[in-house]
């Protein structure tokens, strides 16, 4: 080999953060042993390297291939000044609207997750009032107009004293589908709660926390073993007919490999509309790991999916137009005791037929005319029975043809925040999941869990800030 080579395949340059001072260096992104590998350099803490993919095809089909033209919001909530990522809120340098936007009411929780990025738990029991949910709320709609997916959060949200008033203020405003982020304990020891959550079902999710089919599992990442609660918190769910999400915060070595039992798990409950997997975020509780062996990345999860299941082929798990670096989706349609993989019977030839680099899918007739004339010999595109718009999304609704609806669709999304290690400015321009703050500002959930959760803006923004001024960053 000639000495002059480099060891690896140049692919371009980014901009990162010193996963020790957060302050944004130069990286380059490389090709190296079967993975892509982003390196950069702090000039007072040297060198890092860290995994952001294990499958370079993958990686280079999500940047190049399954990116469709920016949809930003109605309005943008801060000016830039300082330069991108100590504005957000949004501002006019980020390109995505809000896909999904977080409104958490409280700190509180009836748990203490050794993985909380939040750092919530019993200790905390601070609750926002009405009018401060209710301004957030007119927030989220004033950027958006329609809001897409609101989801309420916490620390634990169903603990809240006006839990049903926050949903009842939800209901009242131009929201497609509003979500509850929850551990499932309320819905697991209290059945009238259960049974009032149920009133809510159109237009509602219960976004279940749902980490393992195993106790132990359970032991290492919430504290103490709650498969039983879990279980009976999804069967209560099951019996009224509440759809719900099953939130699995995935950790390397611990629970990855049983992406694929808790996929046909969730596939053989009525209720259960989908499953979404969370690499951990390092963020809060979790900091201080060694990022070459504690991070797992979107393309390990994607593969324990084509590995682990019989229902999905790697052509059924295609990057999410909108975020395609950070999201990752997989849709099949569950018919007489079934699960037909969707995106492979659509076929790929199809979804990459357009234009590089600016694929949308559903604006291309031919992938229209495929899905109906695959599910229906009564309808045509024209009839408006189903819209792939809402098919091949990450947003939770749906409308097929032959009386198909929500309850025959299953969906299986990554979504994977990133952390300091991994950051990517381009990619982080582009987020779709937001979180809403009390004085109007939509942060993208990524840089609120590293600069502006808590005190951080404090002790950690600030400095940047200033550091930004004095080298003359400005705008």
């Amino acid at each position: 080999m000639d000495e002059r080579l480099r060891p690896y395949q140049y692919y371009d340059t980014a901009v990162s953060i010193c996963s020790t001072c957060y302050r944004r260096v130069d990286a380059k992104i490389v090709f190296q042993d079967g993975g892509v590998w982003m390196t950069k350099r702090c000039p007072e803490h040297g060198y890092e390297r860290v995994l952001l993919a294990d499958d370079i095809d993958y990686y280079r089909r999500a940047r190049e291939v399954y990116l469709k033209p920016s949809a930003v919001p109605v309005r943008f909530n801060t000016p830039m000044h300082w330069g991108c990522p100590y504005d957000c809120g949004l501002c006019p340098d980020h390109e995505q609207h809000s896909c999904v936007t977080v409104l958490e009411v409280t700190d509180a929780c009836n748990l203490r997750c050794p993985v909380c990025y939040a750092s919530s738990g019993p200790d905390r029991k601070s609750y926002r009032d009405m009018p401060t949910i209710e301004r957030m709320l007119d927030t989220i709609v004033a950027n958006e107009g329609e809001a897409d997916v609101v989801q309420i959060s916490g620390g634990e949200p169903t603990l809240h004293p006006e839990f049903f008033p926050i949903l009842d203020a939800a209901r009242a405003r131009p929201i497609k589908h509003v979500m509850v982020n929850t551990n499932g304990l309320t819905i697991a020891r209290d059945e009238a709660f259960a049974r009032r959550l149920a009133t809510y079902r159109t237009g509602f999710e219960v976004y279940l926390q749902f980490d393992s089919l195993r106790g132990e599992v359970y032991t290492r990442l919430r504290g103490r073993d709650l498969l039983a609660e879990k279980r009976l918190a999804l069967e209560r769910l099951n019996d009224l007919d509440i759809s719900t999400t099953l939130v699995m915060t995935v950790e390397k070595g611990l629970n990855d490999g049983e992406v694929g039992a808790l996929v046909d798990f969730a596939l053989a409950k009525r209720c259960v509309r989908g499953v979404t997997l969370q690499p951990v975020q390092r963020a809060g509780r979790t900091e201080g790991y060694d990022p070459a062996t504690g991070r797992l990345t979107l393309t390990e999860v994607r593969r324990a999916i084509v590995n682990q299941t019989k229902v999905f082929s790697a052509d059924d798990v295609i990057p999410v137009p909108c975020h395609p670096d950070a999201l990752a989706m997989a849709y099949a349609l569950k018919l007489d005791g079934k699960s037909i993989p969707l995106t492979s019977l659509i076929g790929p030839d199809v979804l990459l037929g357009g234009a590089r680099n600016s694929i949308v899918f559903e604006k291309d007739p031919a992938v229209k005319q495929r899905l109906f004339s695959l599910f229906s010999a009564g309808h045509s595109p024209e009839s408006g029975a189903a819209s792939l718009k809402e098919l091949l999304c990450c947003l939770p609704r749906v409308l097929a043809p032959g009386g198909l609806g929500y309850r025959d669709l299953f969906r299986i999304l990554i979504v994977q925040f990133m952390d300091a290690t991994a950051f990517d400015l381009r990619s982080v321009k582009k987020t779709c999941v937001h979180i809403v703050q009390p004085d109007g500002r939509m942060i993208p959930f990524d840089t609120f869990n590293l600069f502006y959760r808590d005190d951080l803006a404090a002790t950690r923004l600030e400095p940047l800030r200033r550091h930004a001024e004095a080298a003359g960053n400005v705008r």
